[in-house]
């Protein structure tokens, strides 16, 4: 898989079907994808061998006799749906996941590296926004990268 970036604009339709650009499928090679929640209220889509790379180290760290880790656990693993691209580049996001990150009609769709961010528009917006000033901190803790 090549690597995924960039910020695209697009819409949902009233079946929950959004079109992706033919830049990240392209890069993601694959007619399926995995799609979870993500933190922040977005959704989260890897190809299938990143998801299951992110779920052993998640399980691989996690005691299920611990709360907090059976919390974190269920949010990411059990709200996970394969969903398939149909024949115009479109994927259909499951319900459960459109209401979870409140999508509606605008999408941004951000292309993170190994994975995929799908936003509401308007709420990615308002977060940006609202960590705009924070931004700067986090960058920070990166201290080991030099330019």
């Amino acid at each position: 898989m090549n690597l995924l970036t960039g910020e695209y604009n697009n819409t949902i339709d009233d079946k929950g079907r959004v079109s992706f650009p033919v830049k990240l499928r392209t890069a993601v090679n694959q007619n399926v994808l995995m799609v979870t929640k993500g933190l922040d209220t977005c959704l989260w889509l890897f190809t299938m061998e990143e998801f299951e790379s992110f779920k052993n180290k998640l399980t691989g760290n996690a005691s299920m006799m611990k709360k907090k880790n059976l919390q974190v656990v269920r949010h990411f693993v059990a709200s996970a749906q394969p969903v398939e691209f149909d024949k115009n580049g479109r994927l259909t996001i499951p319900m459960s996941l459109r209401e979870y990150a409140h999508l509606s009609k605008d999408c941004t769709i951000l292309g993170v590296s190994s994975f995929m961010e799908l936003w509401d528009t308007e709420t990615y917006n308002d977060y940006q926004k609202e960590n705009e000033e924070s931004f700067r901190e986090a960058a920070e803790e990166f201290n080991d990268i030099c330019f």
